[in-house]
């Protein structure tokens, strides 16, 4: 089976690639003080998802990239694999909990990392880079075989987030047209989460 041809944005794209991702790397996840193996793991799957379901609701303003169906598509195909490792996170955030926490202050936490996870995702000056390489990633998440997500995430979550950052067109010396995004980064509430940790579209048009 070939794979489908890549929308572009750019006449030449920028190199957004970097290592595989294994955990402990500054800047790529939301600290998770001792956290198992399983839980890294976990989080690598679930922080990539997010990075794309960010993407199916901010880029939008260039249909062809098909982030929005891309995604939807992927939560299918590996739809076994993604509520595997969310009830291994939401187990972590149990498993850490001072004695005696509440339900409510447990998934209150799990809620917050939520938040801090998608907002990790913003980007003012560097959309049009992001929405493309997410486009990409998303597209390779749907050839991979089903259960193989975590793959995908540990391969190409470093190149996600190295896309948040303002690149030109290597064919080009003129920089990129700025794409007018909100400038502040989304702090979502608790009920901004449905049942499953997905981001509600309602909440990305907030003013």
């Amino acid at each position: 089976m070939s794979a489908p041809a890549s929308a572009q944005l750019y006449w030449k794209s920028p190199h957004f690639a970097g290592a595989p991702v294994t955990g402990p790397e500054l800047g790529v996840m939301i600290p998770l003080p001792g956290a198992t193996a399983a839980e890294v793991d976990a989080e690598i799957v679930w922080t990539t998802r997010a990075g794309l379901n960010f993407a199916a609701l901010q880029c939008q303003f260039a249909p062809s990239l098909m982030t929005v169906s891309n995604y939807n598509a992927m939560l299918t195909h590996h739809a076994k694999e993604l509520a595997t490792n969310y009830k291994t996170l939401q187990g972590y955030f149990k498993r850490t909990a001072a004695k005696g926490s509440s339900v409510n202050a447990i998934n209150a936490a799990f809620d917050n990392f939520n938040t801090r996870t998608y907002s990790s995702f913003s980007t003012v000056y560097a959309q049009r880079g992001f929405c493309q390489d997410a486009s990409n990633i998303g597209q390779a998440a749907l050839m991979a075989p089903k259960g193989s997500f975590k793959l995908i995430a540990r391969d190409r979550l470093r190149e996600l987030r190295n896309s948040l950052k303002p690149a030109g067109d290597l064919e080009s010396n003129i920089a990129p047209p700025i794409q007018m995004v909100d400038p502040e980064v989304p702090a979502f509430p608790p009920a901004c989460f449905d049942k499953n940790g997905e981001l509600k579209k309602k909440c990305m048009s907030r003013g």
